[in-house]
């Protein structure tokens, strides 16, 4: 039985190890900074596993954006988390690497950076 278990989670190791990071999948053009402060995907039909990686960066985001309206949230100037994400994307896009995809307003193109 133990054999069986050992042979079936190094059997899924090599899958976890071959996992897409963001900065692989930036760096192959797979996905962007989108003026929204995430990640979106740059073709208009993305692999699942580019989808599970934009799921998973974006949630983790989302949930620094809405700590950071909850901290900066008053009765009569409430703060939500689409509101810094979106005060948040021109930091990102300095930090982002050179030929990282760009998107930097609604409907407009997917640039690289320079």
């Amino acid at each position: 039985m133990i054999r069986r278990l050992l042979s079936i989670v190094l059997a899924c190791m090599p899958l976890v190890a071959f996992a897409l990071t963001l900065d692989e999948a930036r760096a192959q053009g797979l996905v962007g900074e989108d003026w929204t402060g995430y990640v979106a995907a740059v073709s208009a039909n993305p692999s699942a596993e580019v989808k599970a990686l934009m799921a998973d960066v974006n949630a983790k985001r989302k949930a620094v954006y809405e700590q950071i309206a909850k901290q900066n949230s008053t009765a009569h100037d409430p703060v939500t988390a689409d509101d810094i994400a979106r005060v948040g994307a021109p930091k990102v896009f300095e930090k982002a690497a050179p030929g990282t995809y760009i998107r930097s307003a609604a409907g407009e193109p997917w640039k690289k950076k320079p």
